[in-house]
């Protein structure tokens, strides 16, 4: 936990007490502030009060006493409107901050790395972490990843902190000046949120708001979006500027050309390291994740060797194209995570005979970005609220079953898949879709997916996930 003794004896409202919510309470409190917390829902509210955090109700605050809110990022402060809450108290002139500004308040003299994009933070930031562990860094991984920020330990000074960052958590408060910043890619998320496109790119932009000459932009350019915002860094000059890319020459900086990472950044165009055989990072989109991890690594001080290394030790994380098990030659991956059509495009690229699970909660954007990848698609297994809508989007590009729930879906993808007599068949749950229909979460949905897979009959063999926490 973050010691957050700079706050001991002055009063704090925490609006929302989910995972960072009540993480940043916890801290608070522990560093001796008076908190005032508060959720709309009872339950997470039930598990504060239960864990010691007092709760009050910040609709009727007294805001005159209450100098800094808290705001967790999935409440809106801005668009669509902000939160009744939110707008109360930047009215009385309290200070709306996030945990990730908090963090860097108490470890002002650590090192930090942020990560952001629409898809790809999470592989890319764990990848960065491991590079840096690997090589003997005192770090820590977290953020929008796995621990919230303030749940974070000191191990031993100096640290480095590796935070994979959503565009809600930097569009709230002051920006952070990341060491390294990275910026992945660029596509439509979110909008509801911030206002269209052009309030969602701006979020994502604040990662290099606060970056000095002495700091690192690592910047994708295989999209418009990103590599106009490439060209903008460029221009304004406030930082070194590194382009990775997975699809062409990244002069100055680190791509992929035939599954060999190149680094450019000081012009030799030297080889750093291969793709070659690393199953954890299979496809064009995990080449990206891997420039740019590779690009944060060189940017941090490691050396090639150091980083070769690392991509061939790196072990992968759950819900992001994870082989669950293979059962009768049939391949059975959880790409739980994929809850928007361009990261389940990512996924379809990687294989040639898929049985498709998919399906959920509606994002925006539809399903357009699988298109061009249905020829890989033998049969759509369709779950969930979006089911029908799927359908009708897939009718006359392939067929399609609809199943309803995941159970059905992997009973009848495994069958058809070990039946039809294909080539290393896959039978791939990428959604497309949220999981808040049927599932708490991403990861409640693919460790579902990875029970059921391991319970299916047959010659079960190359299990790496038993459905346990993921």
């Amino acid at each position: 936990m973050i010691d957050l003794s700079i706050y001991a004896g002055k009063t704090v409202a925490v609006m929302g007490l989910g995972r960072s919510g009540l993480a940043t309470a916890e801290a608070l409190l522990a560093g001796g502030a008076e908190v005032r917390a508060w959720d709309d829902n009872a339950a997470p509210r039930d598990a504060a009060a239960a864990a010691g955090v007092p709760i009050h109700d910040l609709a009727a605050e007294n805001w005159d006493d209450v100098g800094m809110l808290v705001l967790s990022p999935g409440i809106p402060h801005t668009w669509p409107k902000p939160h009744p809450v939110a707008a109360t108290a930047r009215d009385a002139g309290a200070e709306i901050v996030s945990d990730i500004a908090l963090l860097h308040r108490a470890e002002s003299q650590a090192g930090y790395i942020g990560v952001t994009g629409t898809n790809g933070k999470s592989t890319t930031t764990a990848l960065i972490g491991h590079m840096l562990k690997r090589a003997g860094r005192n770090i820590e991984i977290g953020g929008n990843l796995g621990i919230p920020a303030l749940a974070l330990d000191v191990i031993e000074r100096p640290m480095t902190y590796v935070l994979e960052l959503s565009s809600y958590q930097l569009e709230l408060g002051e920006a952070i000046p990341f060491d390294v910043a990275v910026l992945l890619n660029l596509s439509p998320d979110h909008l509801d949120r911030h206002g269209g496109m052009a309030g969602y790119i701006a979020a994502k932009s604040r990662i290099f708001e606060a970056q000095r000459a002495d700091q690192t932009a690592v910047v994708g350019i295989d999209d418009p979006h990103s590599a106009k915002l490439f060209d903008a860094l460029v221009a304004a000059g406030h930082q070194r500027v590194v382009p990775i890319s997975s699809t062409g020459k990244a002069t100055g900086g680190i791509y992929v050309r035939e599954g060999t990472i190149y680094d450019d950044t000081e012009g030799g165009d030297e080889p750093l390291a291969s793709l070659d055989g690393v199953d954890a990072l299979p496809g064009l989109h995990n080449a990206q994740n891997a420039s740019a991890a590779c690009a944060a690594a060189r940017a941090a001080g490691l050396a090639a060797d150091e980083i070769a290394g690392a991509i061939i030790s790196y072990p992968g994380l759950p819900h992001r194209q994870e082989t669950a098990t293979t059962i009768d030659g049939v391949r059975y991956v959880n790409d739980s995570k994929a809850t928007n059509a361009e990261a389940t495009a990512k996924a379809l690229a990687c294989y040639d005979a898929i049985y498709w699970i998919a399906g959920g909660q509606a994002k925006e954007g539809g399903i357009d970005a699988v298109l061009p990848y249905l020829p890989r698609v033998r049969r759509a297994y369709l779950i969930g609220e979006a089911a029908g809508d799927m359908a009708r989007a897939l009718d006359g590009l392939v067929d399609t079953d609809l199943c309803g729930d995941l159970d059905t879906a992997i009973t009848r993808a495994g069958a058809d898949a070990k039946s039809d007599g294909e080539n290393d068949p896959v039978v791939l749950l990428s959604p497309a879709c949220a999981s808040f229909d049927q599932f708490d979460d991403f990861e409640d949905r693919g460790r579902a997916f990875c029970r059921l897979a391991a319970a299916l009959p047959g010659d079960a063999r190359d299990v790496r996930n038993d459905g346990g926490k993921g």
